[in-house]
């Protein structure tokens, strides 16, 4: 492919390889010129323009990246229709992301012209979440450079995303002396919430004192059961291969497959197999809803993969798990706002409107577990990674300040709240300072919001990586609120309506991230008076 600087007359089927403004707006570079790009060009006056000219071998650039995307995808992974030279593969269902890196790194090491990139490998992504881009950087390249790359990749697929096979698990709790039934509650409930979010299930529990005997006849028990995953969370940690745990595995003709992890938090785990079941012995960490290294090995198994000892013993490069998205807070001691990561985020909470669907009351007003409904969204914004606060008033404004009156926010008051939404947007936008480096948009009729999904999309956000705009997600459905980088709250200042910023999503959609959430609370506003009478919605208003 040449450049060359035409007069425009000679210019027709080259590709415009600068953007050119003309009367309806901007002929954009990668444009072929037809006859309708020409006649624009005419129109505005152009005389010469700088196109390239692609060679006879040569392959064009959405054509060059469809070829390559075809061929590496594999099971799970959908492709979207290529554009400027870019092909996305999505996720077609949820599940584990697996890439073969050996030969994606072939495929890169071909030509600087074609580039793959992919997320993490061993990801939890949802439904139609980017899992990798193939980008042809010029307008063209050689057809020989396209067949090199098929080459490369060989047959097969090299992303794939793998179902979760609905794994059934069955837990065991011991205790030394007297249970401490609150503690091993709490484990049980937080093993099946992981269990959940990976599509399986706890089918039965056994408590036993913490002695090699009793634990390996409640193995033997749960493996007649018929469950495809045992775990072992002992009242006293695991320190060696003879401990009580690993004993009583092998008292059941068991085979101990690897003790300990190179993984931060998650080192004392522990990998075993009775007739043909994986046992895991639980660390310490994983009471906790925290990400750790427990869930690096139950998320693979839950996908159908076998975990062996040298896998577990490659996990170290990236296993300092401290600052993951999964895993917000560090574990150093001191103010939390010295440790977190250094971005500075302002969180906008819209609560001017009328609740008109909620009839007479401001459903904003209304009390959820004994507070009002926009003080418990204002309380999961109290956390150190949320620097300001402000909060949009219009409808019953006092009243709204009131509510909030115990608490460090700063209220912005919208007079043109009656015209949308997006007014209460824009008024918020406009006074967000400069040193804030994204935005959380919140509505404020979302209570069961918790800090801890507020703090995995802060840890997400990352313009750098491309994740410019954080979105949560739960069980494949987008929710609120959503992060926003600054560069685009001068689109923000422009919107009208009543649709808010959402239509911005699809505008930007290349720097949208999901970001997968531990609950619900991310899906469930509250706009009538029948979703105030639901289940879910009673257990939040008992006091």
């Amino acid at each position: 492919m040449e450049y060359r600087e035409l007069p425009v007359a000679r210019a027709r089927g080259a590709i415009l390889a600068h953007s050119v403004p003309v009367e309806e707006g901007v002929l954009r570079k990668g444009t072929v010129l037809d006859e309708a790009a020409m006649e624009a060009l005419i129109r505005a006056g152009a005389t010469r323009v700088t196109v390239a000219i692609p060679g006879e071998d040569d392959v064009g650039e959405d054509q060059a990246a469809t070829t390559v995307a075809e061929v590496l995808s594999g099971a799970g992974v959908t492709l979207d229709r290529a554009r400027t030279g870019r092909c996305n593969l999505r996720a077609s269902h949820r599940g584990l992301l697996t890439l073969d890196r050996e030969r994606l790194e072939a495929v890169n090491l071909v030509h600087e012209a074609l580039t793959v990139a992919t997320l993490p490998p061993f990801r939890v992504v949802s439904r139609d979440e980017l899992v990798a881009t193939i980008k042809v950087i010029p307008y063209a390249v050689p057809g020989k450079m396209v067949v090199d790359c098929v080459a490369a990749a060989g047959p097969g697929g090299l992303v794939r995303v793998l179902p979760f096979t609905g794994l059934k698990a069955g837990l065991i709790q011991t205790s030394l002396g007297r249970p401490r039934q609150a503690l091993q509650d709490k484990t049980s409930k937080v093993f099946s919430r992981r269990l959940a979010r990976l599509e399986g299930r706890l089918v039965k529990e056994i408590r036993c004192d913490h002695e090699s005997g009793q634990v390996s006849r409640a193995i033997l028990h749960l493996i007649d059961d018929g469950v495809d995953l045992i775990v072992v969370s002992g009242a006293s940690a695991v320190v060696d291969r003879r401990d009580v745990v690993p004993m009583a595995v092998t008292r059941t003709g068991g085979e101990i497959l690897h003790f300990g992890m190179p993984v931060d938090p998650g080192n004392l785990l522990l990998l075993a197999r009775c007739e043909g079941v994986h046992v895991l012995g639980m660390p310490g960490c994983a009471r906790s809803p925290k990400y750790n290294g427990f869930d690096m090995v139950l998320e693979r198994l839950a996908a159908g993969l076998n975990v062996t000892s040298r896998e577990i013993m490659r996990m170290g490069i990236g296993g300092l798990l401290g600052e993951i998205p999964e895993r917000p807070q560090h574990r150093a001691g001191g103010d939390e706002r010295m440790v977190r990561r250094a971005r500075s985020v302002t969180a906008i909470v819209l609560a001017a409107g009328r609740s008109r669907r909620m009839g007479a009351a401001n459903k904003l007003l209304l009390e959820v577990a004994g507070r009002p409904m926009v003080e418990q969204v204002v309380r999961a914004l109290e956390t150190p990674f949320i620097d300001r606060i402000l909060v949009v008033t219009g409808h019953q404004q006092r009243q709204i300040e009131a509510a909030l009156k115990h608490h460090q926010v700063e209220f912005v008051h919208n007079p043109r709240y009656r015209e949308g939404l997006s007014t209460s947007l824009i008024a918020g936008v406009s006074q967000v300072d400069d040193n804030a480096e994204a935005v959380l948009v919140c509505l404020g009729d979302m209570p069961r919001l918790s800090r801890e999904s507020v703090e995995r999309l802060v840890a997400a956000f990352d313009p750098d990586s491309g994740r410019e705009i954080c979105v949560p997600v739960y069980q494949g459905k987008r929710g609120n609120p959503v992060l926003w980088s600054r560069r685009f709250l001068d689109e923000m200042l422009l919107l009208d309506g009543d649709a808010g910023a959402r239509r911005l999503l699809y505008r930007h959609d290349d720097a949208v991230t999901e970001v997968e959430m531990p609950d619900a609370g991310v899906l469930q506003d509250f706009d009538t008076p029948g979703s105030l009478e639901s289940p879910v919605a009673e257990e939040l208003i008992q006091p």
